[in-house]
Parts: structure tokens; sequence; C-alpha cells
């Protein structure tokens, strides 16, 4: 089947959406599609997107820009892409994240949506309900059940309508081999290593970190990720010489830092936001890097937020935690730091749970419905 994907971000970028779809679009390759990916110009530099990314497979990607148009560029962006896509033959199947661009490209193939925040933007929301309303739409996928249930109550019309399957699908990653390079990280020989992957945006839980780093001096704590401005902030708070801020890594670089650590944490709070504060999302999050300490075998300490206990069990692959308690953090710690053998456990759970139920290539299955082979009626 050919796949045009559709991507509102840029690629290559330093935003965890770049990495999602990177990766949806090479399982969707590995399943034996082939994929286009239409997306904004890249924001970040990279002489090879591929290699930025570590993808398997060279799928194209297209650049779109977006004219600086108040209130036109994006549906501008939409009519571009879609006359792309009629010039260079109309796809099998219209996949993506970008509503406008679905919407302006609808009559052209059958449709897939797929979402991970109910936008608070009434622009949004409008370009949704008509989106809905396309005949052609096939599926919506929604990154959690709870996401799922909460467009069902903003969106009657998705229970009404008999033709779009509503599915939830949680993020994933790749299984990977355990031996390999491990990150000569700086620090004490000896100390327990305490890393964290990810963007530092409010709500990511980086004052958490630092908390644990006061009451627990005897282990590094190594963050990695986080624009420039966000890294400059927290380190100007940082007062503990053993935490260290080690900023972004290209995806394909990141292997080597979750070999390095003991423990992972994902510190998510009660209020989690987007880049740029876009939108809060900590009730439907399902964030990638919770499934990549997975993929390695971690013993993953996480916040005890409603959401996150759809893939995650206290005991069982990980220890969850009250989302803002310093105090509870750090007994959860030391408990690992003192009890080898639960931590060897949980992290072979979540790997095994990891590699059963949650890999991409399985994601892809989930979320492609079957389409005729044949294009759209405005195709020719």
């Amino acid at each position: 089947m050919r796949i045009a994907y559709l991507h509102s971000g840029s690629i290559p970028s330093v935003y965890a959406n770049g990495v999602h779809v990177m990766r949806m679009c090479d399982a969707f390759t590995d399943a034996g599609h082939e994929v286009v990916l239409h997306a904004l110009p890249g924001t970040t530099p990279a002489d090879d997107i591929h290699a930025y990314y570590g993808t398997r497979n060279r799928f194209e990607v297209r650049p779109h820009g977006q004219p600086a148009v108040p209130g036109a560029g994006k549906w501008i962006r939409a009519r571009q892409i879609r006359a792309d896509l009629r010039r260079r033959g109309v796809p099998d199947l219209l996949y993506g994240r970008d509503p406008f661009a679905l919407l302006a490209c609808s009559g052209l193939a059958p449709l897939v949506y797929e979402t991970h925040l109910l936008w608070p933007s009434r622009t949004i929301r409008a370009v949704e309900r008509s989106l809905f309303r396309r005949p052609n739409l096939r599926r919506m996928v929604c990154v959690s059940q709870a996401l799922a249930d909460d467009y069902r109550a903003a969106f009657p019309e998705l229970t009404a309508l008999n033709t779009v399957d509503l599915v939830a699908a949680h993020d994933c990653a790749d299984p990977v081999p355990l031996d390999g390079p491990v990150a000569p990280l700086p620090g004490r020989e000896r100390a327990l290593r305490i890393g964290y992957v990810g963007h530092l945006y409010p709500g990511r839980g980086t004052d958490v970190i630092l908390g644990l780093a006061e009451q627990l001096p005897d282990a590094d704590f190594h963050l990695v990720g986080g624009t420039t401005a966000d890294r400059t902030h927290w380190q100007s708070r940082c007062r503990q010489p053993h935490v260290y801020f080690h900023g972004h890594r290209p995806p394909a670089e990141l292997a080597p830092f979750y070999r390095a650590f003991d423990i992972v944490l994902a510190p998510y709070q009660r209020r989690a936001y987007c880049a740029g504060g876009v939108g809060e999302i900590s009730r439907w999050v399902s964030p990638m890097k919770l499934f990549e300490y997975m993929a390695y075998g971690k013993a993953v300490i996480a916040s005890d937020l409603p959401v996150l206990r759809e893939v995650l069990t206290d005991g069982v692959n990980c220890l969850l935690r009250p989302p803002g308690s310093v105090a509870d953090w750090a007994q959860a710690v030391t408990q690992l730091a003192e009890d080898t053998a639960l931590r060897t456990a949980l992290g072979n759970e979540a790997r095994r749970q990891l590699t059963e139920r949650y890999t991409w290539r399985a994601r892809a299955d989930r979320v492609l419905p079957a389409v005729p082979a044949a294009a759209g009626p405005e195709s020719r």
C-alpha cells in the first residue's frame, strides 16, 4: 500500500513528535508499505535525516514550508500538499497528525487521523469536526485510552458514526540488543547512575530530579535532552555538583546513554505541557521515553498518574510514586539501590512486556485499516 504521512511538524527537529513520526514511517515501511512523509522543513541541522533518527528504511521525506500568513498559512500549505500528491500520484491511504492537510486532501483517498492531545484551540476543533464528517475517514488513532474516551465525550459524532474506528495505540519502542557501546558518563566510578531522557519543559519533573539530587548525594544524576534555553534555565537553578546536563542528542545516539544508567526516571507532573506550552497533556500522555526505558530493561520509577497505569503496574514493571513527592521518589531510589534483585526483576518484566505488546511494528499493524488498493475518486 502507498501511504502519504502528513505531518504538521518539522523534520528533522529536537522534538518528540518528529521521533514518533519517523518511527511510524519506519514501521510502515517494515510492514511492506511504500511511504512518503510530508513535513515542515527541518529546524535542526542534519546532513542525513535517516542517520539523525536512526531509521532502518530510507523512505522519502518531502518538506513543505508554511507561508507566514496569519490565519491562512496552514491552509495554503495544506493545498500545496494536495497539489503535490495529485502531481506525483495519489496514494492509497492518507495518514497523519495534521488535520488541516488531511482535510484539504480528504477527497483523494481514505484517511486515518492520529492525535496525541485534545486540542484546546477552537480553530483546530472546528477543523477536526469537519474531518470527522468526511465519508472516507476510516480510523482515528489516539495515543492512550484516556484520550480516546475524552474524544468520544467531546465529539459525540464519533460514536454516532459507525464507519469510523476509534483506536487507542500507545507509543512504543523497538526491541534493542542489551550489549553494545556504553556512554562514558562523567561522575564518580562507584556512584549509582540515575538517568532521565527527554525534554525539560514545565511539568516534566526536572524540579523533582534536582530535589532528589539534594536528598541523595551518593548518586549521580544524568539528564539527556532539552533545548538550549530550557537546559540553561535548569542549570542555573542546580546547586549540586553530581547533576550532569548532557543536552540534546540525536535519537540515533541515545542507546549508549540508556545502557549506562542503573535506574531511570519518568517524573511527569499532574500538569505537563507540550513544546511552547501548546497543550496540557498529563491526562493523556504516553511518553516514548518510558517505552525506550523498557526496551533496555531498565528499572523505572514513574509518576503514579492514571494514564501511565494503562501501561505500568507498580511492583511489576516499575515503581510508581506520587508525582510531586520528592521524599517518596527518594525512598524508591533508595529501595532500588539496595535491592539489585528487584531492579533486575522490574527491568526484565518491563522488557518482556515491551517486546510482546509495545513495538512500533505491532503498532503499525494496529493503526492501519484495510483499504482498497485503488485511489480515491479525485485521483484521476
